[in-house]
């Protein structure tokens, strides 16, 4: 059964999309912490980040340092901070988190709320950074 990451990829479920690639995929967390909370994953479905081939999982990581360039020159924040908890959705992916101090990576804080314009404005931003 396809998890709601690889439905998110296949278009089924609409995203907030950031940068992708043949292999990956970065889009905006419906849920963040902050304003810019983006996750990374590969498209293939694997449960366990680290389960993934060693290339994959490397090459994930330059794809997700493109983002985190990128959230970094956009968003308020002193860096991008980096989790993967790996417990919500069985899917393999990192957190890419813009961080001011070490409560801001805090997961057990309350989830912000934006409205649809304020996701699409957030991913502007940060799209516009990568090219």
């Amino acid at each position: 059964m396809p998890t709601i990451f690889s439905k998110i990829v296949a278009g089924e479920i609409p995203s907030y999309r950031i940068l992708e690639d043949e292999r990956y995929y970065a889009f905006l967390d419906i849920n963040p912490l902050v304003e810019g909370h983006t996750l990374v994953i590969p498209k293939i479905e694997e449960d366990y980040l680290f389960e993934l081939e060693d290339e994959l999982l490397g090459g994930m990581m330059v794809f997700a340092k493109k983002v985190a360039l990128a959230i970094d020159k956009t968003m308020d924040c002193k860096r991008v901070g980096i989790a993967v908890l790996g417990l919500e959705v069985p899917h393999a992916h990192i957190h890419l988190i813009p961080i001011n101090n070490l409560h801001d990576i805090e997961f057990s804080r309350p989830k912000l709320k934006f409205s649809d314009e304020q996701f699409r404005q957030t991913a502007e931003k940060i799209v516009s950074a990568i090219r």
